[in-house]
């Protein structure tokens, strides 16, 4: 069976980890500040921190955006249930938005919206590797925490043709990296809290400069998280020639892929809209050892059914996105295997 999901982990991450085991060093430490001087270097970014969970970081983001109680946070209905848990736990109004239906991703308009009714700051989720338009967003001028965890390494159409424009991650006040299995670098668990700027990198770093160890990353995950952000731009060249390969063999098929610019996206995953039954296609995939698994199964409007009223497109899209298995280590034949079926979808 071609599992939905497998880690990208190869030798390098697993004699970092080793060595950081040998080494009885597995706490936060140095290697936490290796991988933190790295995710600096990669995203440009004036200062980062590196935590145990995606919640513990939004924490730290709400704590020095000075977020009262009582403010709502906007999120998508496709953003991961933790982001929904997290804002009420902390004390704040999750604003849940609806989705563009063609992206899956939340736009300018619906935020705005959002706005009208009470929303002060948006938690933004890239999903799937797709960017929203963040100009649009911007002008909104609102506080924007970016959710990168899938779409570390995006662009927006215009960085994609300018080497020195700006990526995922540096258009909001602060930017999520998280790094839980199925995100697009993994630690096994933990997040990245980064600021792209010393404006907003200063109150950030007042409060995070006294976090407890035990709310930051262990050096033990630092090292995976380490040598896999040293691999990304390996690993997403093989996901981008992968998902060429499964789209062209969509083209001729009844079911669709969420719109996104090819030359600006992260590939962090296959992600199909159907047009017939999920059971169907599901069964079908499975008879010839493929597993796919609903894209938002883990998503705020599975885990809040009551939103189904308010949030139509993306109920739609959770009934009838899936995702077929794209990462690094497919083999050539399990890779043509796909392509096959894609082609041959019910």
């Amino acid at each position: 069976m071609i599992r939905t999901y497998s880690t990208t982990i190869r030798r390098k991450e697993m004699d970092a980890v080793l060595t950081c085991m040998v080494d009885e060093k597995i706490g936060p430490g140095e290697l936490n500040e290796r991988f933190i001087q790295s995710v600096k270097e990669f995203f440009k970014c004036d200062g980062a921190v590196a935590f145990r969970s995606p919640a513990i970081a939004l924490k730290y983001a709400l704590c020095a955006l000075d977020v009262s109680h009582d403010t709502a946070v906007m999120i998508s209905a496709l953003a991961p249930a933790w982001q929904i848990s997290a804002i009420e736990d902390f004390g704040c109004k999750a604003l849940v938005l609806d989705v563009d239906e063609s992206t899956g991703l939340v736009t300018a308009d619906i935020v705005a919206d959002g706005m009208k009714n009470g929303g002060r700051i948006l938690l933004l989720h890239e999903s799937n590797g797709i960017m929203p338009d963040m100009d649009s967003l911007v002008q909104l001028n609102i506080p924007i925490i970016e959710d990168i965890s899938q779409s570390a390494g995006a662009s927006t159409v215009q960085a994609a043709e300018n080497e020195h424009a700006r990526t995922a991650g540096v258009f909001g006040t602060f930017a999520i990296l998280g790094l839980e299995e199925h995100d697009v670098v993994t630690a096994g668990g933990g997040a990245v809290l980064m600021a792209s700027n010393r404006r907003d990198w200063m109150p950030l770093k007042k409060y995070t400069d006294e976090a407890p160890l035990t709310d930051l990353l262990p050096d033990l995950n630092a090292a995976l998280a380490w040598v896999e952000l040293k691999e990304f731009k390996r690993n997403e060249a093989k996901r981008k020639e992968v998902f060429a390969l499964f789209q062209r063999s969509c083209m001729s098929g009844r079911h669709r892929i969420l719109a996104r610019d090819a030359d600006a996206s992260t590939f962090s995953a296959f992600p199909l809209v159907l047009s017939s039954a999920y059971k169907d296609v599901k069964h079908y995939a499975e008879r010839k050892d493929i597993e796919i698994r609903l894209a938002f199964e883990n998503s705020v409007i599975a885990l809040r059914d009551e939103l189904s009223s308010s949030c139509i497109h993306a109920k739609s899209l959770f009934l009838r996105c899936v995702l077929f298995p794209l990462y690094p280590r497919l083999s050539k034949t399990e890779i043509e295997k796909i392509v096959k079926v894609l082609g041959t979808l019910p």
